[in-house]
């Protein structure tokens, strides 16, 4: 807010609406002085925002006539909103590098592990067989959609706000344009086609980037959760914490601490969203209602982001494990390739219930899905009937032998970061 003041004087100063000299008085006072936050926060409340303690407490270490300058044809709301978009700018600035690191080690896991091959899982069970890399990838093409979207929002929607007490710069008569253009120079704010006190979309672009870069961070986050798992194992944090009641304990605090803030978004985007509608010129609420939840917004993302770019580039991967895992289904998460081969001779319904039948035998009897098709007479007769070898069964049920475009998902995302990063 204090710079916004200073930039203002300037701003005034330069369109000869302060005498010489007041925009430096102004901008010295602001770096210099000494401010009572209590007591303008007690007076703020008084009258529904701190501006005007604000300003009174400038005005009193400016001599006169320099403190002309100081709110010159603005409205609390003016100092207010262009203050957070500041603030918007340096933190999406601060989220912008951290989220690049965080996706720069997703794209090294997808390089490092694109060949690494793993239990692909839906609804918690294992599915298809996948690999790291791919996991890793997906990662990587979210974060770099939330960065590209940051990155909008930063250069397309942050904009200066100066329309004095209804949107019209009245106060200073011809020169609102004028001042306007100075003012976006001073601060290094773009300058909008109006006034927008009660059109919150900018706001709202703001908050629905900064929920986004939440929602891809936590992605991750409760991945990891779920990989480190005791009984699954497949990765573990760098530096993993401890318990203060359990001294075996190795917990992710890293990931737990990244959901503890991207879990929060969510309902903070639902406020900024329903404060959007504001009323004629200015609001009787809805902007007051957007200042606490956007703030927390971008102190949750800034914190997510700042702990995935620690998380991420040391996380360790156990490859043993992710083998170990994907063969004790004895072949099951390769049904579906075996179903593959027997459709063409006798329909992908009939080879569906026909290995779905075999795949319940295994799990029953915890063979091997190999063994139990083989041990059925007919499923053993379907298999003779189309060609189907025992070496051929097994070769389908070699994890490695289906893992469709994973390779090249992988390359395309790696491509894509690439592109990104040059930009």
């Amino acid at each position: 807010m204090l710079a916004v003041e200073a930039g203002l004087a300037r701003a005034a100063e330069r369109a000869g609406l302060a005498p010489p000299g007041a925009g430096a008085a102004v901008t010295l006072a602001v770096s210099e002085g000494s401010f009572d936050l209590a007591a303008i926060g007690r007076t703020g409340a008084a009258i529904g925002n701190p501006v005007q303690a604000l300003v009174k407490a400038l005005a009193g270490l400016v001599p006169e006539p320099a403190a002309q300058a100081i709110h010159c044809g603005a409205t609390s709301q003016d100092i207010l909103d262009t203050a957070a978009m500041l603030l918007a700018r340096q933190a999406l600035t601060a989220i912008g590098a951290d989220t690049e690191l965080a996706a720069d080690a997703c794209a090294g896991l997808a390089r490092a592990y694109a060949g690494t091959v793993m239990a692909g899982r839906t609804l918690l069970q294992q599915a298809v067989p996948t690999t790291f890399g791919l996991v890793a990838a997906t990662w990587l093409t979210a974060i770099d959609a939330a960065r590209a979207e940051l990155a909008n929002v930063r250069h397309t929607k942050l904009a200066l706000q100066y329309g004095g007490a209804a949107g019209t710069l009245a106060s200073v008569g011809d020169k609102g344009p004028l001042m306007t253009e100075l003012l976006s120079q001073e601060l290094g704010l773009p300058a909008p086609v109006l006034p927008w006190h009660t059109d919150r979309l900018r706001v709202l672009s703001l908050a629905a980037a900064l929920a986004a870069t939440c929602a891809a961070l936590g992605k991750v986050a409760r991945d990891i959760t779920v990989l480190a798992q005791t009984e699954v194992g497949e990765v573990a944090e760098g530096t993993a914490g401890g318990s203060s009641a359990m001294p075996h304990k190795q917990n992710p605090v890293a990931s737990v601490v990244i959901l503890g803030c991207t879990k929060q978004a969510p309902a903070l985007l639902a406020t900024i969203a329903a404060a959007a509608e504001q009323e004629l010129q200015r609001a009787a609420g809805g902007w007051h209602a957007e200042w606490q939840p956007l703030s927390h917004l971008i102190e949750l993302t800034g914190s997510a982001a700042s702990w995935s770019a620690e998380l991420l580039p040391g996380l360790r991967v156990n490859q043993a494990r992710m083998r170990a895992n994907l063969a004790a289904t004895h072949g099951l998460p390769l049904a579906e390739h075996v179903t593959a081969l027997l459709a063409p001779t006798m329909g992908r319904l009939g080879a569906h219930e026909l290995v779905a039948a075999a795949s319940a035998r295994a799990a029953e009897d915890d063979a091997g899905l190999a063994d139990a098709l083989l041990a059925d007479e007919a499923a053993a007769a379907r298999l003779a009937a189309a060609n189907i070898t025992r070496a051929d069964l097994y070769r389908a049920l070699d994890p490695e032998s289906y893992l469709g475009s994973a390779p090249e998902f992988i390359a395309r995302a790696l491509a894509a970061h690439a592109r990104g990063a040059l930009a």
